[in-house]
């Protein structure tokens, strides 16, 4: 036995794609979320409010500035999962994308092409013009379709606003039915109000997806622009810190405990926030889950896909060296300085696991 356990701890240190205990093989696939930190190109795009991403504006954004931020985000993109799994993540909802153009540009970096990685993007209606997609492996997750549902301002003073969409894309993962939802929840600046409403929103689209398919895995991801204990996801969306709280067809959230670790995934006023959640529904959990998390594949039931770990995806390149905000995320932008970083935002991985045939 003491073998057995030895020999699966190296197999999951080396990262592989599948493990194997007591004579079972057991697939790993990693499903993560990005907040890309402002990807846009550098051509004006009618009717949105880029002007500081142009090579005239504010940032004076150039076409060097852009290639080079093509390339820093397809670098952690492509690192994402691949701790194990050597293909990276079978999918991976980014926000803060300007366009289509920028999703193909993205996708045609050399780390991302080679694995033939693909995107769903639908144009929303956000005022700056930036909007959610998923970047997706078609060898382990294939799309059968997807949808922009808006973001539904409830107050008539709110009628000339708008804010981005919930991305709501169908697919088989493993060859089971599983929904991602990605979405970006209003600012910090908009009011607790709103994200609480975004929270009600994707509550009853969560909902309505399930009486379409009650087999259908779900996994909401974004950036909330709270925390996991914050009113929009404890309440108004009712994602559970513990599993034996979850009700059936409820949502667990695995990220309260890691905040309150003392970790995150940005910093503000130097204190970390985790905003950047992925939220799983009640049938990607196993019973065993309630007794302890750290647990042996052999130990739950895995005939079909279920939960298996989560972690915040960090690599040193991440954060800054040096200076007053060393141990900060180096972020493209900072102060009016360009960096030549990645992002305000660290990124987030849940990987799922299920036994192979």
């Amino acid at each position: 036995m003491k073998r057995t356990i030895l020999f699966i701890a190296l197999m999951l240190i080396a990262g592989l794609s599948s493990i194997t205990a007591q004579e079972k093989r057991y697939e790993i696939y990693g499903i993560g979320f990005y907040n890309l930190e402002n990807l846009f190109d550098t051509c004006h795009d009618a009717g949105h409010n880029d002007y500081e991403y142009l090579p005239n504006g504010r940032n004076k954004w150039t076409g060097l500035k852009y290639t080079s931020k093509l390339r820093n985000m397809a670098r952690v993109l492509s690192e994402m999962g691949t701790d194990r799994h050597p293909l990276g993540c079978a999918a991976i909802g980014v926000s803060e994308v300007e366009n289509e153009k920028c999703m193909t540009d993205l996708c045609d970096q050399e780390p991302l092409k080679k694995r033939g990685m693909k995107f769903v993007h639908i144009e929303g209606p956000d005022q700056r013009g930036v909007d959610c997609a998923l970047i997706y492996n078609p060898s382990m997750f294939k799309v059968k379709d997807a949808e922009l549902v808006p973001y539904v301002y409830v107050n008539p003073e709110d009628s000339n606003r708008a804010t981005r969409g919930f991305l709501t894309v169908r697919g088989t993962l493993a060859g089971e039915s599983v929904v991602i939802i990605v979405n970006h929840l209003p600012s910090r600046f908009a009011g607790s109000f709103y994200r609480e409403e975004g929270g009600r929103q994707l509550h009853v689209l969560k909902e309505r997806l399930i009486k379409e398919d009650p087999e259908a895995k779900i996994i909401i991801m974004g950036d909330m622009n709270d925390d996991p204990q914050d009113a929009s996801m404890a309440v108004a969306l009712g994602a559970r810190q513990k599993i034996k709280d979850v009700e059936k067809n409820g949502l667990w959230n695995p990220w309260w405990d890691v905040l309150a670790s003392g970790t995150g995934t940005l910093q503000y006023d130097g204190g970390w926030n985790l905003f950047d959640q992925i939220i799983l529904s009640r049938n990607l959990l196993d019973p065993s889950h309630m007794k302890t998390l750290d647990f042996m594949p052999s130990k739950i039931n895995c005939k079909t896909l279920k939960y298996f770990r989560h972690e915040i995806f960090r690599r040193d390149y991440l954060f800054q060296k040096e200076g007053k905000y060393k141990g900060n995320n180096l972020r493209t932008h900072a102060g009016g300085v360009w960096l030549n970083g990645y992002s305000d935002h660290l990124p987030t991985v849940v990987y799922l696991i299920k036994e192979a045939k």
